[in-house]
């Protein structure tokens, strides 16, 4: 049974000069467990989607239900991880991650306790008193989804969370994240630009077209399963089935795509 549905979504955006379509008719769920990421090129929904689910926004037809329940406000069952963090320098990295819970005005020893304990998940044990201005890039989003963990949500819901990391880190948070994946065993929702990170990612990957957004495929795959499972990234992602794969999707974005934008 699916924990998050859409159903015969419409997101539509008032503008100066008429009304824009940012979705059109999307369905979709996401399973218990499941690793599910958007791909597409830029205003092509993604962040709409999130946005729906996390209740950031209503659409203007359809429904978005968690399990039973329609989804018209945030709340603490879904966790967001944003690109750059949303961090408080003026708090240090445990409050940081505890904040959620202090405005559940949980105490402060229970509050910290669970915060501590999500550092040691994504790797961050030592670095509780540091301030956020003193930490990579890598450590800030590692704190950002620590943060989002710590109200164990059902759904993680994760908006373009490495776009600003190098190359290198990048493919190391990748890595981190499937590790959180498999040991929590969470619904993830993830948005990127990547077609590689994308394919290694998720267990489905949704290919959505330009404005006004739809989901062109819908993909099943199992490379994040098997890096989870033990086998080393650089095999799977020189696996010519990876290759393949990563080809077919990459045709499909730009089978899709207008031609002056296809061009540029």
């Amino acid at each position: 049974m699916s924990i998050l549905t859409i159903e015969n979504v419409v997101v539509r955006y008032g503008a100066e000069s008429g009304a824009v379509t940012a979705l059109d008719r999307v369905s979709l769920s996401i399973a218990p467990g499941e690793f599910v990421v958007a791909l597409g090129a830029s205003g092509c929904g993604k962040t709409t989607l999130l946005n729906l689910m996390a209740g950031f926004l209503a659409p203007s037809e359809g429904t978005v239900r968690l399990g039973d329940a329609e989804i018209t406000s945030p709340g603490a069952e879904r966790g967001v991880v944003f690109q750059h963090g949303a961090l408080l320098p003026w708090l240090d990295v445990v409050d940081n991650v505890a904040f959620g819970l202090r405005l559940r005005n949980l105490p402060k020893a229970e509050r910290r306790e669970r915060a501590r304990t999500m550092l040691r998940l994504v790797g961050l044990e030592g670095i509780e008193n540091r301030r956020i201005w003193e930490l990579s890039g890598g450590m800030r989003q590692r704190v950002g989804v620590a943060r989002a963990l710590t109200a164990d949500p059902d759904v993680l819901l994760m908006d373009e969370p490495l776009g600003a990391l190098d190359a290198l880190t990048r493919e190391q948070m990748q890595e981190l994240i499937l590790d959180i994946w498999s040991r929590t065993k969470k619904s993830i929702f993830f948005i990127t630009h990547g077609i590689d990170e994308a394919v290694f990612l998720a267990s489905k990957l949704l290919v959505m077209s330009p404005r006004p957004g739809r989901v062109v495929a819908s993909i099943d795959l199992d490379f994040g399963r098997r890096y989870a499972a033990g086998e080393p990234a650089g095999k799977i992602k020189s696996d010519p089935r990876f290759l393949a794969t990563r080809e077919r999707v990459k045709a499909l974005i730009f089978a899709n795509r207008e031609p002056l934008e296809a061009a540029a």
